[in-house]
């Protein structure tokens, strides 16, 4: 590693010079002061950061609920307050001492202390809308979180019926449907499958249930279709009844079970 020889002072005066270049203030109307920074939202959108006077002196620093309708574009805001999104979330407001208005996170800063709790704040927007983005094992337990979330704005609870269990199956404890709906005919048997591991656990399932003659219509809602390997998927389709390839298709997803529950 080669030894250091740079002038540590002018270091610091050239960081200082960039960084006030890249902050820019401006007064948005006689209640807010805009402050422009060089942070930027995925879609190219700078962050919205205002500064507003406090009665007992110093600033609230806020981002006036931007972040949160910025997110509301390409993701249902209300499951970012529930399961493992809701606690990253509440994680993130403790680490940083964010604080929440009406889905506004602010900071309430002295004049002394205005440019790091600007920087705070930018870390915090930065780290919400990363909750979108979750690693790959993150996703998958999100994923039953927003199709249960996603289920009982469709249908009533009390016609819901979680980890069934079929009655007159031999070891049936051992093979759970994850949600048995009343249906108008025959009752709906609704699986997530969120990897190849479940892909493969629904598919003994099924075929346990058509062995042993149960009527039933069955319902499948992948995390990805695509990111099923293609024998599991296959295996799959062959005793699925409706499928589902993500939650994104959530009119589908609506029409199908409406289509099928009393």
């Amino acid at each position: 590693m080669k030894k250091i020889t740079t002038n540590i002072q002018e270091l610091q005066t050239a960081l200082c010079t960039q960084f006030c270049a890249d902050i820019k203030v401006s007064l948005k109307n006689d209640q807010l002061i805009r402050v422009e920074t060089p942070f930027y939202f995925s879609d190219g959108d700078p962050y919205q950061i205002f500064l507003t006077e406090i009665e007992t002196g110093g600033f609230r620093v806020t981002d006036m609920g931007h972040t949160l309708m910025q997110m509301s574009y390409e993701s249902d805001i209300d499951l970012l307050r529930k399961g493992t999104r809701g606690t990253l979330l509440t994680q993130i407001q403790q680490e940083l001492g964010l604080k929440e208005d009406d889905g506004a996170f602010y900071l309430e800063s002295t004049l002394k202390d205005i440019s790091e709790n600007i920087l705070k704040l930018g870390q915090g927007i930065t780290k919400i809308t990363d909750l979108t983005f979750l690693n790959r094992a993150r996703t998958e337990s999100t994923f039953y979180e927003d199709l249960e979330e996603r289920l009982y704005h469709i249908v009533d609870y009390e016609k819901v019926v979680q980890n069934y269990v079929y009655p007159d199956m031999e070891y049936s404890e051992d093979y759970p449907i994850d949600y048995m709906i009343q249906g108008k005919e025959a009752p709906l048997f609704l699986f997530g499958v969120g990897n190849k591991d479940k892909a493969r656990l629904t598919t003994i399932i099924l075929e346990r249930l058509i062995r042993h003659q149960v009527t039933f219509e069955s319902l499948i809602v992948f995390q990805d279709f695509d990111g099923i390997p293609k024998n599991d998927a296959k295996r799959l389709i062959n005793v699925a009844g409706e499928m589902i390839s993500s939650l994104d298709a959530k009119d589908d997803l609506s029409r199908k079970i409406i289509k099928r529950v009393a």
